[in-house]
């Protein structure tokens, strides 16, 4: 099957920035295989889509995303304790397979909407994530967590690894969900485990390693009162410090543990709306990417961010430098839309598939409706998609080659049902938090 996209203004995110004011863009099965300006190809039987002016771009990457915590959206958002208090408590005991799935599904129904083609998540029970992603048609990559706070799918550290393998084994060269081996931090591991994921990891080279790096006070006194060194050194000193490392967060940082992260050539993600909102400080964004760390941008989970699509990152990642820096100068939007399309590729090692519109790279895309009059008089067309542009713009998504999403309607998944899946779990959460409330009096 040929489709081919015409008159569309193509922001390829290539090498060059290559823009088509008035192109056109072929599609053979699973890959983009031409494109450019001008009179378009004829093709026998092609399906041709005339995208009346509308922006064709790559699908942005959220890198970093707790897919099946969607059902915890919005839950306690005033309460100092609530980590302790709700979330906590509801996790060990509703966080079933299930409840994965079904919050699973309520964050991809969201995020194709919203124009995310990739995304890597970390949760339990994660061959449940897996799963939805495949079904949804979404590109991603799922890590199974580890964790010694009493996580609610491993009661030690060897039921985890077993997850991981089972995982592993579930998706090993899968086309478009990608296994991954998830610590949660240094502080919530320990540097034995983590040397035991690095032993892991050395012997399964193709599957990345995700954790929550340096994303607080707390963990930065962890690292000093007990190893005497930052948190990025001890991470170091087990053996996780190597390419295939995503790091999330990344907010307590000196130049030294920046030297390190380089000179390992790991990957970094920042989750600007989820941070933002905690109040836990601004990553040092311009200093990575200046270090030649590749950066991508993360919703994290919706519990944290409360939106799970990339539009409502780019304004906080662009204005939280030009915090940092005092001035209008740093994080252009060019740079945030890198970041949310090849650069977050990149950090997530898919940079050869995915991320820019080129020929031989899977044709994933998203096609911006340009109707809206907030969008008007475009000068710039980052700046626009940075500062004006809403998830609500976008119409159309595509993974390899696959409509998961024309005209508003999404066809992978049933909206339907997954809405009234996710409202029967919050039913069971608000009485649930009733009950803790009426016990505390």
């Amino acid at each position: 099957m040929t489709t081919i996209l015409t008159n569309a203004w193509l922001l390829t995110l290539d090498d060059a920035l290559t823009e088509h004011r008035a192109g056109w863009l072929q599609i053979d099965g699973d890959t983009i295989t031409a494109l450019g300006s001008g009179t378009r190809p004829t093709v026998e039987n092609a399906e041709i889509i005339d995208c009346n002016g509308d922006i064709v771009m790559p699908g942005t990457v959220n890198a970093h995303c707790h897919m099946g915590m969607s059902v915890f959206r919005g839950l306690g958002e005033d309460v100092d304790d609530r980590l302790y208090r709700y979330i906590l408590p509801l996790e060990r005991k509703f966080v079933t397979p299930e409840m994965v799935r079904v919050g699973s599904a309520l964050s991809a129904l969201e995020m194709i909407q919203g124009g995310v083609t990739t995304v890597a998540d970390m949760y339990y029970f994660e061959t449940e994530v897996g799963r939805v992603a495949a079904q949804s048609g979404l590109r991603a990559i799922v890590g199974q967590t580890l964790a010694d706070f009493d996580p609610p799918d491993h009661k030690d550290f060897d039921q985890g690894f077993a997850r991981v393998e089972e995982l592993v084994d579930e998706f090993a060269g899968h086309k478009l969900v990608t296994p991954s081996i998830a610590p949660h931090a240094p502080y919530s591991t320990g540097l034995k485990v983590m040397e035991r994921v690095a032993r892991w990891s050395a012997g399964h080279p193709v599957v990345p390693v995700q954790m929550h790096l340096a994303e607080s006070a707390l963990e930065v006194a962890w690292a000093r009162d007990n190893h005497n060194q930052s948190t990025v050194a001890v991470a170091r000193d087990a053996g996780l410090l190597k390419p295939n490392l995503i790091c999330a967060h990344c907010l307590q940082l000196d130049d030294a543990d920046i030297t390190m992260m380089s000179e390992a050539q790991v990957c970094a993600v920042t989750n600007p709306r989820s941070n933002g909102k905690a109040g836990r400080g601004i990553a040092p964004v311009e200093k990575l990417r200046n270090a030649g760390i590749p950066t991508g941008i993360g919703s994290d989970g919706a519990m944290s961010g409360n939106t799970l699509d990339l539009f409502s990152q780019f304004a906080p990642v662009s204005m939280f430098a030009k915090l940092l820096g005092g001035s209008r100068k740093p994080l252009p939007a060019l740079d945030v839309i890198r970041m949310a399309t090849i650069e977050g590729a990149r950090s997530l090692s898919l940079n050869l598939k995915t991320g820019s519109l080129e020929a031989g790279k899977q044709a994933d895309l998203i096609r911006i409706s340009l109707a809206a009059p907030r969008l008007h008089p475009i000068y710039d067309a980052y700046s626009m998609l940075v500062f004006a542009a809403m998830p609500t713009d976008v119409t159309d998504t595509m993974v390899a080659g696959r409509w998961l999403m024309r005209n508003r309607q999404v066809e992978t998944l049933d909206p339907h049902k997954t809405l009234r899946d996710a409202m029967q779990i919050a039913t069971q959460f608000k009485a649930e938090m009733t009950r803790i409330d009426e016990a505390a009096r």
